[in-house]
């Protein structure tokens, strides 16, 4: 069994208040959940609108599966115009 944990840092420039940074966070989760096998918390910066910290995580037996997840996750993260990711660290556990 193989873990994989992404950790990433993000900025929401368009946010004007915490109602506006979960609308976005609400998005991005739910597009996660529903197009790869992973889970998503919001794990640091709660009370910051413009700032958010997120950590990723996937299980699978494979490690081959869990990099194909890790960079799926990282390549829409990286894509999204709403986001601007400013830190993202990967670890296999």
């Amino acid at each position: 069994m193989r873990i994989g944990l992404v950790t990433v840092n993000l900025s929401i420039p368009e946010a004007r208040s915490l109602k506006d940074k979960r609308s976005v966070l609400r998005s991005l989760k739910d597009r996660m959940l529903n197009k790869m096998n992973v889970s998503v918390a919001e794990v640091g910066r709660q009370n910051e609108w413009k700032f958010c910290e997120l950590a990723v995580v996937t299980v699978a037996a494979e490690s081959k599966m869990v990099q194909s997840r890790i960079a799926d996750v990282e390549r829409m993260l990286r894509s999204n115009p709403r986001i601007v990711v400013t830190h993202i660290s990967t670890e296999m556990l």
